[in-house]
């Protein structure tokens, strides 16, 4: 069976496609084609200022033209709702969701001089910094993982936030200064996971895909995704939010954020793993009780 992967031509992109690619090429031919997204051409400042889908759209039309038959994303840009004609056909095991802080000095976030320059582009990490460290100057780091880190080497920056599953899948975690605990910086919405997305009416790609799919991962994303699906939050929205699956069951914590940082909502809920898309609705509304749609439309303004 042939099988044509597209993917982003992103350093990361690509060496995630790889890992997806490897897994399928032992029952299938694989050839992975490179796909320029409107988000590759904006800045990750201007791309979540204009709409979630700018890292996944020309994959999309591509899906659905019959042009590539499988799509490969990180999960986290993916919009809450796909277009109608695709699934989410698989979730390979995720990688730690984690936040990571590279420093130019090799200091812990709280170890860091007051005043601290701390390079992001993410509103949900600017909050959780300033959440942490109100003292600290949060700049925008636009670029990929090779040029922050660069970047930051010349100056530009005392330490960045970065996803520590990049560091991993590019054989970069020696880079890492600190790992930082969800209690400090919970992660993004599918952080760490990948996406592999067919046609929804493709049997035989849906069911190769479907060898790649990790259950327990498969089940967090789905609670995380519930989760920010009910908030209706896009990506300019300080939204968090981190699933585990244990022993069957699923506990889910999500957060809301002020832009600044001065107020954070919280909510958690659990269950059976089988019930994730109801756990993730079940924190929304506990954080919408909250005000959190209040802390959204100011995010939006």
């Amino acid at each position: 069976m042939k099988l044509r992967i597209g993917a982003r031509g992103s350093a990361l992109s690509l060496a995630q496609t790889r890992l997806v690619a490897a897994a399928l090429s032992a029952h299938a031919d694989v050839e992975i084609i490179s796909i320029r997204t409107t988000g590759d051409r904006l800045s990750r400042l201007e791309a979540e200022m204009t709409g979630k889908d700018l890292f996944t759209r020309e994959i999309d039309e591509a899906l659905l033209e019959g042009r590539v038959d499988l799509g490969v994303h990180s999960l986290k840009d993916l919009p809450s709702r796909l277009p109608e004609g695709l699934c989410l056909a698989a979730v390979p095991a995720r990688e730690d969701p984690s936040d990571v802080l590279v420093s130019r000095d090799g200091s812990t976030l709280d170890a860091l001089p007051r005043g601290v320059r701390v390079g992001t582009s993410s509103s949900r990490r600017r909050a959780q910094i300033l959440a942490a460290r109100p003292d600290a100057e949060v700049l925008e780091a636009r670029g990929n993982v090779d040029t922050r880190i660069r970047r930051l080497k010349e100056g530009r920056w005392d330490a960045v936030v970065l996803a520590r599953a990049g560091l991993a899948r590019l054989g970069r975690l020696d880079e890492v200064t600190q790992v930082l605990p969800a209690s400090v910086m919970l992660p993004a919405i599918g952080q760490g996971a990948l996406a592999v997305v067919t046609r929804a009416d493709d049997a035989a790609v849906r069911e190769e895909a479907a060898r790649l799919d990790d259950l327990a991962s498969h089940r967090e994303v789905l609670a995380e995704r519930a989760l920010l699906d009910l908030l209706e939050a896009g990506c300019r929205a300080p939204v968090a939010g981190l699933a585990r699956v244990r022993d069957g069951g699923l506990l889910l914590s999500g957060a809301v954020f002020a832009p600044d940082g001065s107020r954070t909502l919280r909510g958690e809920a659990g269950g059976s793993a089988d019930d994730a898309e109801a756990i993730g609705r079940e924190v929304a509304t506990r954080l919408l009780e909250q005000g959190a749609a209040d802390l959204i439309a100011l995010a939006r303004a």
